[in-house]
């Protein structure tokens, strides 16, 4: 039980964000002029999951002393692709209002993906320590 709670303590804004992406993407989301600029949802959800992804890592690096890059590929990237897909697999199943679309997967996969060389790079400059694992 002590575990789940410090998982909870550690990465309480990473599941404020999943929380918001949730329902973000269950809500039925009213029509407004945003809508009519070509494919700037897209954008959105790049933008969603590259935030997720960059607040996971920063929850990451302040709790360890030692960064475990496996670790945090397996948690910080594959983790929130394989929860992108679970999403958009439950807007096209789920919901009438919502379809789950390919592109807005690669969209997702691709802000996660990018937060993540990101992320990468910083602990590499700032010769944060890191083991394999």
């Amino acid at each position: 039980m002590q575990r789940i709670w410090k998982f909870l303590r550690t990465y309480k804004f990473s599941l404020l964000v999943v929380a918001l992406i949730i329902y973000l993407s269950f809500f039925t989301p009213p029509h407004t002029r945003l809508g009519e600029i070509t494919n700037f949802d897209k954008f959105v959800h790049f933008s969603m999951y590259f935030c997720f992804c960059c607040v996971i890592w920063v929850e990451y690096l302040r709790s360890h002393k030692v960064c475990r890059v496996g670790r945090m590929l397996l948690g910080g990237l594959l983790l929130p692709v394989l929860f992108s897909g679970l999403i958009e697999l439950g807007q096209a199943h789920l919901t009438t209002t919502r379809s789950g679309e390919w592109w807005d997967f690669a969209s997702n996969s691709a802000g996660a993906l990018f937060a993540a060389l990101l992320c990468l790079l910083y602990v590499r400059t700032r010769k944060i320590p890191c083991r394999k694992g």
